[in-house]
């Protein structure tokens, strides 16, 4: 089979199924009024160690509804990425709705608010990693109602709990990571492979 993306409609539900699994930013942002949003996003990764850059790609809009993370962030510039584990990863589906902009996802979740040290918006107190976030730059990409923004941002600070650092490393096998596959469908990582890196002589 061969598909062609521009004459396929359902190329958003081929591509996620393709690419996987995917980290998830369970993203926490602050509206300029001061209303709390959580929602996670799949299509997410690190892009740079120095300086500590991710991207997130976010669709602006949704039944012609501006989306409020993205919306957020343009506003104010700041967010927290949470990772998502095995122990609060039905909590961040409960978040996967389209609540109106005035309703704090914190409290649908039933999820704790802890304070960030840098930025205004808050962190997911139970995700075992918190990254506050700094908008450095959104790229347009597509138009209309299915355009999307690529945002990038260099992380300010990162929370970890104690207890995923094993020899001063991060230990997966206790950070219990939840990847995205397609539709709603996810992988916990528990079963991990080791394979040493190759030297050229």
């Amino acid at each position: 089979m061969i598909i062609d993306p521009k004459q396929e409609e359902r190329i958003y539900y081929i591509l996620t199924g393709i690419v996987a699994p995917r980290p998830i930013a369970f993203i926490s942002t602050k509206s300029s009024k001061g209303v709390h949003n959580l929602a996670p996003f799949s299509f997410f990764n690190a892009v740079s160690a120095i300086p500590p850059t991710i991207v997130v790609g976010i669709g602006r809009y949704i039944d012609s509804k501006p989306k409020d993370t993205l919306l957020n962030i343009e506003e104010t510039g700041e967010f927290v990425v949470n990772i998502v584990s095995n122990e609060i990863v039905e909590a961040m589906n409960m978040t996967a709705a389209e609540f109106p902009n005035d309703v704090d996802e914190f409290e649908i979740a039933g999820l704790t608010k802890a304070p960030s040290i840098h930025i205004d918006p808050p962190r997911v107190a139970e995700s075992p990693v918190q990254l506050e976030c700094k908008l450095k730059q959104v790229i347009q990409i597509g138009e209309g109602s299915t355009e999307s923004g690529l945002v990038i941002a260099e992380i300010l600070l990162i929370h970890l709990k104690d207890d995923i650092i094993v020899n001063n490393r991060i230990d997966n096998s206790k950070l219990n990571p939840v990847g995205r596959l397609s539709g709603g469908m996810y992988a916990y990582t528990n079963e991990t492979l080791y394979l040493k890196r190759p030297i050229y002589p």
